[in-house]
């Protein structure tokens, strides 16, 4: 089975970015990706919010940040991931193109646009009904098209739509969009955009294509007509989840959950960008997620691979174990290892608070401890106070 020191799963801002801070700690890496590298932000034609970038299209900052793991030789894999695995403490990858052994993996799948699940959504499912304003606006030039939803994609995708049909609705369940002031502003100081407040989608009706929507207002209950060639759903995201259900915990609609860290529920395995459960998805949260995540990982992975050569790979190892944040204990750990020069005891000393995962793993309950390791099990072990207690264990 192919090994590897880092693998992430994704090439979204989360992904890359985790590839290039990986790469400068000196892991190797690799990235599993599936189409164009940028992810989501393929989908949005304008970014203004990116820290020393005043104006760029979704792709053309998406490029950017695949060049920039590529400067540091980031290597990159085209396939699907099907499943996460975590057989004898190790992550397995499973993919279309095999299985890979990575000592730890970051999840940067990513989210994707929910369906509304109106009636006739389905059927019209690229006869009119996008996901996405960049991929298909063209295709509505001097057109009259509806945008479905309230939030900064619905809003910002809208005033995009201007640039070819003739006119934009926007359906939104209130009497106000939830996005940003500036989007909002922009979105109805244009005159090809007019809103359609307190209202839902009830049906999408059309002979092959789609020719109007039946829709509701919440408030009166009044059902109407709208006559239009195409609808864009933006009404909230959902996580690519698939290859991860059921390994790592999750929070109602599959959001990984992780800690400041990036840590999810399982040792080894991190989360950044969109498929975390957050509140803030943007390209900029994405990236310093994927930061952190491979900051953790390098960190982990580095203790990793140092104690299992030094504690579970030999045939037999004294080791002593103590809490550095314990002042008597890093006192009896001086003890130990002016005793272990003197005599060349070779004794190994092990920080047991920095390396908790390690004393979870031996399963050591108290310290300062000395054990004797046998292929990484413990053979014998004795709680230290003294010279006395060394010089009887090793007697």
């Amino acid at each position: 089975m192919e090994r590897r020191e880092l693998v992430i799963i994704g090439a979204g801002p989360a992904g890359l970015t985790a590839a290039i801070y990986g790469r400068r700690a000196g892991l190797d890496v690799l990235l599993l990706e599936k189409g164009v590298p940028g992810g989501q932000i393929n989908m949005t034609d304008e970014i203004e919010n990116w820290p020393g970038v005043k104006h760029a299209t979704g792709s053309e900052l998406g490029l950017m940040f695949r060049e920039h793991a590529e400067k540091f030789n980031t290597e990159f894999r085209d396939c699907t991931v099907e499943k996460i695995e975590v057989r004898d403490d190790m992550r397995i990858v499973i993919t279309d193109k095999g299985e890979i052994e990575a000592e730890a993996v970051i999840i940067a799948s990513g989210a994707y646009f929910r369906k509304l699940g109106c009636k006739g959504e389905e059927e019209h499912i690229g006869a009119g009904v996008s996901y996405c304003a960049v991929c298909d606006g063209a295709f509505f030039e001097d057109l009259e098209i509806a945008v479905v939803g309230g939030g900064n994609t619905a809003v910002e995708e809208a005033v995009y739509l201007t640039n070819f049909a003739s006119k934009v609705y926007i359906i939104h369940r209130r009497d106000e969009f939830r996005a940003d002031r500036a989007a909002v502003g922009r979105a109805l100081s244009n005159p090809r955009i007019e809103p359609i407040w307190n209202t839902v989608l009830e049906e999408i009706a059309g002979d092959g294509m789609v020719e109007k929507l039946v829709i509701k207002n919440v408030k009166t209950g009044e059902i109407s007509d709208l006559p239009v060639s195409g609808v864009f759903m933006f009404v909230g995201q959902a996580p690519y989840d698939e290859f991860f259900k059921g390994v790592v915990e999750c929070a109602r609609g599959g959001w990984v959950v992780t800690n400041e860290d990036m840590e999810t529920s399982i040792e080894g395995i991190y989360a950044a960008g969109d498929v975390r459960n957050k509140h803030l998805r943007q390209v900029v949260t994405a990236s310093a997620d994927g930061a952190i995540a491979a900051m953790t990982a390098s960190a982990f992975i580095n203790e990793q691979v140092h104690l299992r050569s030094t504690l579970l790979d030999p045939e037999k190892v004294l080791a002593f174990f103590y809490s550095s944040i314990e002042e008597t204990q890093v006192q009896i750990s001086n003890t130990v290892e002016s005793f272990s020069k003197e005599h060349s005891a070779g004794i190994v000393l092990i920080d047991g608070y920095r390396n908790s995962r390690m004393v979870n793993k031996l399963g050591i309950l108290e310290m300062p401890i000395l054990v004797e390791l046998q292929k990484g099990k413990i053979a014998r072990s004795e709680i230290v106070s003294s010279t006395t207690d060394i010089a009887g264990f090793l007697a």
